[in-house]
């Protein structure tokens, strides 16, 4: 073996053997890393060892291939019509202050402007969340060692941490223009000024709030995409049938 991939095998098998996950999928992968440190350093292999036919790079490959699935798998289920608001679990509600007035408005026959504005904060998520895609690419690339290391030997989330982590303000930043454009073009904001004009009337009270709707469409939307994508990275680690490339098969298994 080459230095250069003794090396790697040595650097990866001792992050991998860090770790005390017992999942399926990880714990697979976990098992041939340490395998392959047995191979790289001639120490004798346990009866019930584990294929030892991936190289130290293909298995790092295998996480971070993991990862960009399961990233472009939560963005892409979103980003599809109703991608939140056909979800009870992603659906951005109404601002606390006007649900507390739905009934009011709903009797008072405005049922209908109150579902025009949820239903347009939504769309303007469901547009905005392709910003995600790249952003999520580029941590996975800057991902390092010690990154490695925390995701392997944490929970069924313990990616979607790091991502919540390293990514939450750059995604801020990127959706909240996008969801004040799609917005001003789907007529969130003229919906929610006609909503708080109509509840003000019942309401007096309401006119001391002053939300800012962009940041609490783009807060919420941000919510979403990470319960998303921390039900995907649970699919990838349990389940085979979310492993959908060939080194996903490879390194996690069939």
């Amino acid at each position: 073996m080459q230095i250069h991939s003794l090396t790697s095998a040595l650097t990866l098998c001792s992050l991998l053997a860090f770790s005390t996950t017992s999942q399926a999928g990880l714990g697979d992968l976990l098992n041939q890393g340490a395998e392959l440190l047995k191979e790289t350093t001639s120490a004798p292999a346990s009866s019930n060892s584990a294929p030892t036919n991936l190289s130290a790079d293909t298995l790092a490959s295998g996480l971070k291939d993991a990862l960009e699935v399961g990233t472009q798998r939560a963005v892409d289920t979103l980003a599809a019509t109703d991608g939140y608001y056909g979800s009870k679990d992603v659906k951005i509600p109404l601002p606390a202050y006007l649900e507390t007035t739905r009934s009011m408005l709903v009797g008072a026959g405005f049922g209908s402007q109150v579902e025009a504005f949820e239903l347009s904060m939504n769309r303007a998520a469901e547009d905005a969340v392709t910003e995600a895609a790249p952003i999520f690419v580029d941590a996975v690339q800057a991902m390092t060692i010690d990154d490695a290391r925390r995701i392997y030997s944490g929970g069924n989330d313990a990616a979607t941490e790091y991502f919540r982590d390293h990514t939450y303000s750059e995604l801020k930043e990127r959706f909240r223009p996008r969801i004040e454009t799609a917005m001003a073009s789907s007529g969130v904001t003229a919906a929610y000024q006609g909503l708080m004009d109509m509840a003000e009337s019942q309401v007096s009270l309401l006119s001391s709030f002053n939300l800012d709707l962009p940041d609490y469409v783009t807060e919420q939307a941000l919510d979403g995409l990470f319960l998303r994508l921390a039900e995907e990275e649970a699919l990838i680690r349990n389940e085979p049938v979310a492993r959908t490339t060939d080194l996903l098969k490879e390194v996690f298994g069939n």
